[in-house]
């Protein structure tokens, strides 16, 4: 049987499209629809997103002196927040976390001071996220930085928490081991033998109430759990939450689902994932027993129905940080009990009314906020709650589906993303005999206006390959602008791999519109949608250059193809 390869690439994952565990994990339209589509929820986000990049120029709480200060941290949430729900890598607010991010990453050999006001952990893994996020080839040289820094920080222990500090955070160990699982979902080589010692370290300061404290008192392993102190419901979800995600990263709950399908609706079944830069595909991970870590969770849910992990029922002093670790608890626990997402159940619909009420008139959210001086870190933290951004993180690792299970368009000529859709024109009606007057001599007098914009090839294979044969023949020959233009852009609506050499090509026709068509077709063909570059009107050396790159890319799908003369 011969298989078609789609080859994904870190700029899929911008648009939620990604290879790495269960394909059940994917949420379906109808679910996504309860969650991004609720007219309050998506009125509340688009509020947040405009309040963020008001205010994104504001002076933050923390300064950024040095390594731990915390303001490139903060830069690099309101990035990551504004990412997550836009998908947008050149919104000032997402370049601005970047920058941040970079400058962080880039002095991490300074010395740490420490003690409580040093905010390291928490910004080297937010920077290492949002990094991530926007495109994990280009910053990977930060992020293996970043992943470096988490290894020599870890305590001996198993803990993570404050340069020289002796008691293990349980916060910054959950913002470590969400950096970790983020790395290693991105493809990159991390510590993983250090990942059962943060499991142990865990299981060891889990109160016995069941849940965890802020600085946990370690008693070791010669006897059981010890009463911790501070105990409270922000810091129960983030032990949980550390425990279900360090588990997950040496995939304690299995890793279910061809790894190579790419899921996508409307793909045939013999499509199969051709994977680029991953390099952790076949590292060997430590195995950990997963009942003390069921066990840990069920007596945490215990502690969690005892005590309200609702803001507005239990007073908390962090609340959008706890909502926020709260959906990241509830979406990994969902691996753990393997059970289908659910995208709107009690905790989240109560956290959407908590948020709907404390909203301010300016879309931010400063109300019970652990800061006055500015509301974007309490902002981010409930956008991500609102969009289930965990939920989204694990879907978009787990299969070949767009953010929000949303199929892509089949035309590329209008592809715009809202939020966390891609949408498009739909391809409706049949292609008669538009081929026939193309290949004429007088081509060039067709309106372009009155040809569709939703033509579909035939469906019956010797057909399709026909029409198909004929169209790259007018692409490569036709005298006519237009019938270059209309074929152009049909076979790069085809989503058939054979075309990519044709469209190569035409990227340099003399014509403005035809090196469009083929860009955007061959964008779409390989789901990679900010392509090799090449701008709408390119400077000189710029169409060489991605000519280049993309017969680079098309060796790799099909590496006994030579190109030809006619071809260059």
């Amino acid at each position: 049987m011969c298989f078609v390869r789609i080859f994904v690439n870190q700029k899929t994952a911008l648009l939620g499209i990604s290879i790495l565990a269960a394909v059940w994990l994917t949420p379906t339209p109808s679910q996504a629809k309860m969650v991004m589509e609720d007219p309050a929820v998506q009125a509340m986000v688009d509020k947040g997103i405009r309040y963020l990049e008001a205010h994104h120029l504001d002076k933050m709480k923390y300064p950024f002196e040095g390594i731990s200060g915390g303001g490139h941290g903060e830069h690099a949430l309101m990035g990551y927040a504004h990412m997550k729900v836009m998908h947008d890598p050149n919104n000032p607010v997402v370049q601005q976390g970047v920058r941040s991010s970079q400058r962080l990453l880039g002095m991490l050999s300074q010395t740490d001071p420490g003690g409580h006001s040093s905010k390291t952990i928490y910004a080297v893994s937010v920077a290492a996220m949002l990094l991530a996020e926007v495109d994990r080839i280009a910053y990977q040289r930060e992020l293996k930085r970043a992943a470096d820094f988490l290894s020599r920080r870890q305590y001996r222990n198993g803990a993570y928490g404050y340069f020289a500090g002796e008691e293990g955070d349980i916060s910054q160990t959950q913002y470590a081991m969400l950096a970790l699982w983020t790395l290693d979902r991105a493809g990159m080589m991390i510590d993983y033998p250090s990942v059962p010692k943060t499991i142990a370290f865990l299981g060891r300061v889990q109160d016995p109430s069941g849940g965890w404290p802020y600085l946990a008192h370690d008693p070791g392993g010669a006897g059981g759990r010890v009463k911790q102190e501070l105990v409270s419901v922000s810091m129960a979800v983030a032990g949980g939450s550390s425990l279900l995600i360090a588990s997950d990263i040496l995939r304690t709950w299995g890793e279910t689902g061809a790894k190579d399908s790419p899921n996508i609706p409307g793909f045939p079944k013999a499509v199969k994932i051709f994977r680029e830069d991953v390099g952790n595909e076949n590292v060997v991970r430590p195995r950990v027993p997963g009942d003390p870590i069921l066990s840990a969770i069920k007596e945490c849910d215990g502690y969690l129905k005892s005590n309200s992990a609702m803001p507005d029922k239990l007073a908390s002093v962090y609340p959008y940080y706890q909502l926020y670790t709260l959906e990241r608890y509830e979406s990994f626990k969902e691996i753990a009990l393997q059970v289908k997402p659910n995208p709107s159940p009690l905790w989240f619909k109560s956290g959407v009314a908590y948020l709907q009420a404390r909203q301010d008139a300016d879309g931010g959210w400063n109300k019970d906020a652990y800061t006055t001086m500015n509301g974007t870190t309490s902002t981010s933290f409930a956008l991500l709650f609102l969009i289930r951004s965990t939920q989204k993180a694990i879907a978009a690792a787990s299969s070949g589906s767009l953010a929000g299970g949303q199929g892509l368009p089949k035309d590329t000529t209008e592809i715009t993303v809202e939020g966390s859709e891609i949408k498009g024109k739909p391809v409706a009606a049949e292609m008669t005999n538009l081929l026939k007057i193309l290949e004429k001599d007088d081509a060039n007098n067709i309106e372009g206006k009155s040809i569709p914009d939703n033509l579909k090839l035939a469906t019956n294979p010797k057909e399709r390959a026909a029409q198909l044969d004929r169209m790259e023949r007018l692409v490569r020959g036709s005298q006519s602008w237009q019938a270059r233009r209309v074929a152009a852009r049909l076979l790069g609506q085809s989503d058939e791999l054979r075309v990519v050499p044709t469209l190569i090509y035409a990227l340099s026709d003399p014509d403005p519109m035809v090196p469009i068509y083929a860009r955007d077709g061959l964008r779409m063909i390989a789901r990679r949608f900010e392509g090799f570059g090449l701008s709408d009107d390119p400077a000189e050396g710029e169409t060489d250059l991605a000519q280049k790159q993309w017969r680079a890319w098309y060796r790799k799908m099909n590496p006994g193809y030579v190109f030809l003369d006619y071809d260059l």
